[in-house]
């Protein structure tokens, strides 16, 4: 087995391997995880058996760890449907060799969410088991199965049609700035924090990425009341950010939108994502938030992350 090291000349046979996988999104292609390149040092791995890519390794390193990938929600291995088990025990071993020959003392890896997958590809959770790999994060998404039909609680049924019962629009929109600014204003209130992405960041990955990545917002008279930035793959539709005003909480804006998202827009996904309700390494659970998922009919699906040690 061949191990390279991706730099820009494998772009194109990147993007073509991520978009023909069993496993890749939008968010593994090139495009997508070099908007903050400079924020991170690149060291993706692409993997060839008899002349052919196999699988990639979206990564990254800092000092002697490396990461899959740090900027990512996710980053294990992405690979086709000639992927079996066998063979990822041998992709994993080469990537210890790999990385081992390097100096590098560890491998903290993320590994892709089952709903993301077209077909079945926990191959690479078998081979981490085998190589000593252990658990050491665990976050808490909730996710609705869109076929299944929980249904709502009481308490969301009657903000869903006191909702209806006001004058608000629903649509798709492009401004960003204004969307993100709210975003802004309601992280910095509730948690002391920023959003992960500027406005400007999300304007260049939806013009990128125009089919994947969607604004849609609800209005009062022209004045933005609430929002929901979505990620579309495959299977899954992604609440990325959601936010509203003080009006818009009034008015259960995000109720609106959720119930039009779910009942209209992504009717025909597998699986709408709420996002996780976890902090400090998977450690905390933010039981009011995750209440608030429930209560639509979302349910727990993990996202893993191990450590898989190259040093005795």
């Amino acid at each position: 087995m061949e191990v390279i090291k991706y730099n820009a000349k494998y772009k194109l046979y990147w993007d073509a391997f991520v978009a023909d996988s069993k496993n890749g999104t939008f968010m593994l292609q090139r495009g997508y995880m070099e908007y903050h390149a400079d924020r991170f040092t690149d060291h993706s791995l692409l993997f060839y058996k008899k002349g052919k890519v196999i699988a990639l390794l979206p990564a990254n390193e800092v000092g002697q760890e490396v990461q899959s990938h740090g900027g990512l929600s996710y980053g294990g291995f992405v690979t086709d449907k000639r992927m079996k088990a066998a063979l990822m025990l041998e992709v994993v071993q080469a990537t210890k060799l790999y990385f081992q020959e390097l100096n590098f003392e560890r491998i903290t890896y993320k590994a892709i969410p089952h709903i993301y997958h077209q077909l079945p590809a926990e191959e690479d959770l078998y081979a981490l088991f085998r190589h000593g790999a252990t658990l050491c994060r665990r976050d808490l998404n909730s996710v609705i199965d869109v076929g299944a039909g929980l249904g709502y609680s009481k308490t969301r049924r009657w903000e869903v049609k006191k909702a209806k019962r006001g004058n608000v629009q629903l649509q798709v929109s492009n401004d960003y700035e204004s969307f993100m600014q709210l975003e802004q204003e309601v992280l910095q209130q509730k948690h002391n924090k920023v959003p992960v992405h500027t406005a400007s960041e999300v304007r260049l990955l939806a013009s990128l990425f125009p089919e994947n990545i969607k604004l849609y917002t609800a209005a009062e008279a022209g004045e933005l009341l609430a929002g929901v930035l979505m990620y579309e793959t495959d299977t899954v539709a992604h609440c990325q950010y959601m936010a509203a005003s003080v009006r818009g909480k009034e008015l259960a804006g995000i109720d609106l939108l959720v119930d039009w998202l779910l009942t209209e827009v992504y009717s025909h996904k597998p699986h709408f994502s709420f996002g996780i309700s976890t902090e400090q390494q998977g450690h905390y659970l933010n039981e009011g938030l995750v209440w608030n998922k429930e209560s639509y009919g979302a349910r727990t699906v993990v996202h893993d992350f191990y450590e898989l040690r190259l040093t005795d």
